[in-house]
C-alpha cells in the first residue's frame, strides 16, 4: 500500500472514530469521493449525515458549503447572480455557494425541481452559466446530498434525470448499540460536534492529494472478463422481471469507476468481482425502478439487486 492508499485509510479511521458506527458508510463515502461521483445519503434525523460530510471536508482540506434547501430557495441562490455596480456601470458576478469543493446539500427533496435542476449543470459539467458565460467549478467539486426517507409531505421527489447524476445513494442506518454508547462515552469526554473548528482534528491530506488518488484509482487494470461480468450484470437489471428501468450505460461507466476505487482504497493490483459485487446496492439503489407487481409484493431494490448478483455467474 503506497503512502497516498495508508492516508486515504487513515481518513477513514478518523471518520470513524468521530462518526461511531458507520465504517462501512464511511468506506462507501471515499470509494465515491476517489471516483470523482455525487452521492445521496439518505436517513432520518440525527444520525451524523451533516457531521459526517464536515469531518470529511475538514480532514481533506477543502473548501466547504452547506446549503439548507427549502421550498422558497431559487436557483440563482445556489449558482449566483450577476450583480449591476452602479459606481463603475458594470455586472460583476456574486457566487453562489455552489462555487466551493464540498457542497453539502441539505435535504434536497425540500426544494422545488427548478431549484434542484440548479445543480444539474454544476454536477454533470463541472461548471455554473450565468447570463450566458460559462464559469468553471473547482477541479475538486464534489455534491454531497441528504434526505430525510420518512418526510413525504411537502417534499419533491427528484426525478430519474437528477438522480442518474449521483453515483451513490448511501443509507445511514441507526448505528448498533455498542457504537451509540461509544458515542456517549465522547460526548462525556467532551466532545462537541458543533465545535469542530476548535477541535483536535487536523487535516489529514489536501485536495491535490485528493485529485492525484482519484488518477491513481482510474488506473487500475481491469480484466476483459471483470468487464464482461460488469456488463452482464447490467443487462440482467434490464431484463428483470421485477423491473421496469434497469441500469444505464452510464452508470454501468461509473460502475467501472468505483469498483477501480473500491479496489484502490483496499490495496489491491487490479479490480475483482468482489469489488464490483461491493459497490453494487450503493450504485444501484437508486437508479433502478421496480414494477408495480413488484411493490405490492413488497419487493426492496436492495432485495432485486443481491437477486441480480446471485444469478450471474462469477469469472475466475
Amino acid at each position: 500500500m503506497s503512502d497516498l492508499q495508508a492516508a486515504i485509510n487513515r481518513i477513514g479511521k478518523t471518520l470513524g472514530s468521530v462518526v461511531v458506527g458507520q465504517e462501512t458508510l464511511v468506506q462507501q463515502l471515499l470509494v465515491a469521493l476517489l471516483a470523482g461521483g455525487h452521492v445521496i445519503l439518505e436517513g432520518v434525523p440525527g444520525t451524523g449525515k451533516t457531521l459526517l460530510v464536515r469531518v470529511l471536508s475538514r480532514l481533506i482540506q477543502s473548501d466547504f458549503a452547506r446549503i439548507q434547501l427549502t421550498p422558497d430557495i431559487l436557483p440563482s441562490d445556489i449558482s449566483g447572480t450577476n450583480v449591476f455596480d452602479l459606481t463603475n456601470r458594470t455586472f460583476t458576478l456574486k457566487r453562489g455557494p455552489v462555487f466551493t469543493q464540498v457542497l453539502l446539500a441539505d435535504e434536497i427533496n425540500r426544494t422545488p425541481p427548478k431549484t434542484q435542476s440548479a445543480l444539474l449543470e454544476a454536477m454533470e459539467e463541472q461548471q455554473v452559466t450565468l447570463d450566458g458565460t460559462s464559469h468553471p467549478l473547482p477541479d475538486l467539486f464534489w455534491v454531497v446530498a441528504t434526505q430525510n426517507p420518512l418526510e413525504f409531505e411537502g417534499t419533491y421527489p427528484l426525478p430519474e434525470a437528477q438522480l442518474d447524476r449521483f453515483l451513490f445513494k448511501l443509507v445511514v442506518d441507526y448505528p448498533a448499540p455498542a457504537a451509540e454508547k461509544q458515542m456517549l462515552l465522547n460526548a462525556q469526554a467532551g466532545f462537541e460536534a458543533k465545535r469542530l473548528d476548535i477541535s483536535q482534528l487536523k487535516p489529514i491530506v489536501s485536495a491535490n492529494h485528493i485529485l492525484a488518488a482519484r488518477k491513481e484509482a482510474k488506473a487500475v487494470p481491469v480484466q476483459e472478463s471483470i468487464l464482461d461480468y460488469l456488463l452482464a450484470l447490467a443487462h440482467k437489471t434490464r431484463q428483470h422481471p421485477d423491473l421496469e428501468l434497469g441500469t444505464s450505460p452510464r452508470s454501468t461507466v461509473q460502475w467501472l469507476a468505483a469498483s477501480k476505487a473500491h479496489a484502490w482504497i483496499n490495496g489491491q493490483e487490479y479490480v475483482t468481482p468482489d469489488n464490483v459485487k461491493a459497490v453494487a446496492p450503493a450504485l444501484l439503489r437508486h437508479r433502478l425502478v421496480l414494477g408495480a407487481e413488484a411493490q405490492l409484493d413488497g419487493l426492496t431494490t436492495d432485495r432485486v439487486i443481491q437477486s441480480v448478483l446471485d444469478a450471474v455467474a462469477v469469472p475466475r
